[in-house]
């Protein structure tokens, strides 16, 4: 998956997480372009992890919209999909145990 670019075909069953990290050349796109991809597709919850900003946005889909929630420091992720998920956003930004 490293040398190409992944791709979710229309046609395909979408799965139940996407997380896109954010860089500066891509912020814009990860933030506004692909929550409408991402609705259209119907994938229920993607993260985006932001080490510019040092904050994880979970967004879930909830009636056809994505909501936004906004984790940030040592506070616990809260997935609706992975509710068993034990991390915090410092653990995710710093890949600490």
């Amino acid at each position: 998956m490293r040398n190409r670019e992944v791709v979710i075909e229309l046609n395909e069953l979408p799965p139940l997480l996407v997380v896109e990290v954010v860089s500066e050349s891509t912020k814009i796109v990860d933030y506004r372009a692909k929550r409408v991809e991402y609705n259209v597709l119907n994938i229920p919850e993607y993260w985006i992890v932001d080490p510019l900003t040092n904050k994880v946005t979970i967004f879930t889909l909830i009636e056809e919209l994505y909501e936004p929630v906004e984790f940030v420091n040592t506070e616990r992720i809260q997935s609706q999909i992975f509710p068993e998920l034990d991390l915090t956003v410092k653990q995710v930004l710093t890949a600490e145990n």
